[in-house]
């Protein structure tokens, strides 16, 4: 059976290879049965429930640096085998156009394992993401709305459900998210233009994709991750797709017609490295470092990201 798993797994991670480029992560990823370095241990009961803390740090193509604190937790509900994770993430992003903090999305995940074995898990994912605004946040200096790479929220109400593999050595996961709205920015060059370094700045502006009334394509994720876990250390190497199968859509504010955006389509592909130390049975610490090496044409959702990195204490109880 894992075989059959595998090969079907490794069957459409060519196939979205084939699809041409993309980069987008609207944290879908770090959800339920898609987080990356589970662990797979049969020899102890595996605790479900767990506190973490991490901080992430990312760089993007234009001058914004994001930085977001999260508080990451998972709780045990009906029996061993499901737990719901609750995550909260709190934002701050710095760059050319100023600063901009705040609540970020919550996202609610319910995991179900629905299979389990000596050599392998496999776990179910359901749950999805609730705005913290509606991704209209301005700047205090001019009034002017921020573009998405500056936002704190999406602006959206997403589903998102997956599914994982865990073996002692692997984890594969899949999993989809949708997006059900528009969310309210209202980023337009109009507005910037005239006013960024005195108008000198045009070329600058312009680096940002307009998302006036952006709704977001639906994205397709993919994780193939290797583990390496000794006694005290664990280190593991992976790779992420996440492709977007259908066009981002905007209003034109100069015409207040819907327009799909040609170059949203496509594959962001992400190399990823983790390594972590076990403080005791319990808790322990985790660096986890990315590098993009795709990304799509045209990204007005501001979710692209050149490098991440992030540092993350757990315990579990």
């Amino acid at each position: 059976m894992i075989k059959t798993l595998l090969f079907v797994f490794l069957t459409l991670l060519i196939y979205a290879a084939a699809l041409g480029q993309g980069c987008s992560d609207a944290g879908f990823c770090t959800m339920g049965a898609m987080k990356p370095d589970q662990p797979f241990n049969k020899k102890a009961l595996l605790k479900l429930k767990s506190m973490e803390i991490s901080f992430y740090r990312g760089t993007t193509t234009t001058s914004p640096v994001v930085y977001v604190a999260t508080a990451d937790m998972s709780f045990n509900i009906i029996d061993d085998k499901t737990f719901l994770q609750v995550k909260l993430p709190y934002q701050s992003i710095t760059g050319n156009f100023g600063k901009n903090s705040g609540l970020g999305d919550i996202s609610l995940c319910l995991t179900r394992n629905i299979y389990s074995s000596e050599k392998f898990d496999i776990g179910l994912s359901v749950g999805g993401k609730i705005p913290s605004n509606d991704s209209n946040n301005r700047s205090k200096e001019n009034g002017l709305a921020f573009p998405m790479y500056y936002q704190t929220s999406l602006g959206t109400y997403d589903f998102i459900t997956g599914l994982s593999l865990i073996s002692k050595k692997w984890l594969f996961a899949t999993g989809i998210q949708h997006p059900f709205n528009e969310n309210n920015n209202q980023f337009s060059y109009r507005g910037w233009i005239p006013v960024y370094q005195e108008g000198t700045g045009e070329s600058y502006v312009r680096t940002y994709w307009p998302a006036y009334h952006l709704k977001r394509g639906t994205d397709i994720m993919f994780r193939a991750e290797r583990n390496f876990r000794y006694a005290r250390f664990n280190i593991s190497i992976g790779v992420l797709p996440i492709i977007r199968i259908n066009k981002d859509e905007v209003t034109d504010p100069n015409t207040d017609e819907r327009v799909k955006l040609k170059g949203t389509t496509g594959m962001a592909f992400t190399a990823l490295g983790t390594i972590g130390y076990n403080l005791n049975v319990r808790s322990g610490v985790r660096l986890l470092v990315g590098k993009k090496l795709k990304d799509r044409d045209v990204n007005p959702d501001g979710l692209t990201r050149e490098n991440v990195t992030t540092f993350s204490y757990y315990y579990r109880f």
